[in-house]
């Protein structure tokens, strides 16, 4: 008595023809030869699921089988049979070329069963051709950089965890003007290939760690100094850190706490373009305690310059 390819395939007689594709992917998927090399059932089996896929996955075949049952062939529906046990399913044709062809990238997602991709699956327990060898994973990696690394660039070391357990530890060069959250790709240091080829690469995520002084706009650096009350009254020149180095910076006289001051060219250093600029907010700072001689002269300063700092405020 000839077998219902439906129920070979597990699947209902009004099946969608997705659903019957689905079933013939997971059931050759499970009892390919090469999954299977030493288990001659699953290579009957095999070829009783290839038969059954053969005539259902063609629609034209699978009216005539639903009308006819297995005589269908002598219906004009021409050769139905399976595929002879040398066959070989893969790219480029073979037996059961009328329909779609069994290529083991689309079952296991263009990788077969070891890993290889572009691999030729020979069915009937053949002999199978490797491709060429493969690359290495890429590993991932974070690291934490000192704000001012970060800006003006530098090095750090950081331990890599392998595949394989062991720790690596390496030394990476960090760009000047790198991002917080950026990555730098370290070639040729990531998993070793298993195929011959070459290792990948480690994918190492920057963060960059916060200054107590310091903040980063875009290539523009923001920096509060504080100044004496004389140096804002008066007038001064101050000294100033920035990333290049210590620069004198010229308070005009009159300066209001709050009042920005810019010195071009002392902020971020891209690798390509233009430096930003270092933003200088000044703010006046009191001594905690202030004794009856000084006193009387700021109130005399007051007297003596009358003004209203909050004739403008509104709500």
């Amino acid at each position: 008595m000839d077998e219902d390819y439906y129920k070979i395939l597990g699947t209902k007689r009004d099946a969608s023809q997705a659903e019957i594709q689905r079933a013939y992917r997971e059931l050759a998927r499970k009892h390919h030869p090469d999954m299977n090399p030493d288990d001659k059932a699953a290579k009957e089996k095999f070829q009783k699921i290839q038969q059954a896929y053969e005539v259902l996955g063609d629609p034209e075949k699978r009216e005539l089988y639903d009308r006819y049952g297995s005589s269908f062939e002598s219906a004009g529906a021409g050769r139905a049979g399976g595929p002879s046990a040398g066959a070989s399913w893969g790219r480029g044709g073979g037996a059961g070329a009328g329909f779609e062809e069994f290529d083991f990238s689309q079952l296991f997602g263009g990788r077969g069963p070891e890993g290889f991709g572009d691999v030729f699956w020979q069915s009937a327990g053949g002999p199978r051709r490797r491709a060429r060898p493969q690359r290495g994973s890429d590993l991932a990696a974070e690291i934490e950089v000192p704000f001012a690394t970060a800006i003006s660039g530098g090095e750090a070391t950081l331990n890599v965890s392998q595949s394989d357990g062991k720790v690596q530890t390496i030394t990476v060069k960090i760009p000047a003007g790198i991002e917080n959250g950026k990555k730098i790709r370290v070639r040729g240091q990531g998993a070793p290939s298993t195929t011959g080829g070459q290792a990948g690469d480690i994918l190492i995520t920057v963060r960059v760690a916060p200054h107590p002084f310091f903040k980063r706009n875009g290539f523009n650096l923001d920096v509060v100094v504080p100044v004496t009350l004389a140096e804002a009254a008066l007038g001064a020149k101050i000294d100033v850190p920035t990333p290049k180095g210590i620069v004198a910076l010229t308070v005009p006289p009159g300066t209001s706490s709050g009042r920005r001051l810019r010195l071009r060219g002392h902020g971020v250093q891209p690798q390509h373009g233009t430096a930003g600029d270092l933003l200088v907010e000044l703010r006046i700072v009191l001594p905690d305690t202030i004794d009856q001689e000084t006193a009387e002269l700021v109130r005399k300063i007051d007297q003596n310059n009358p003004m209203e700092p909050r004739a403008n405020l509104r709500w």
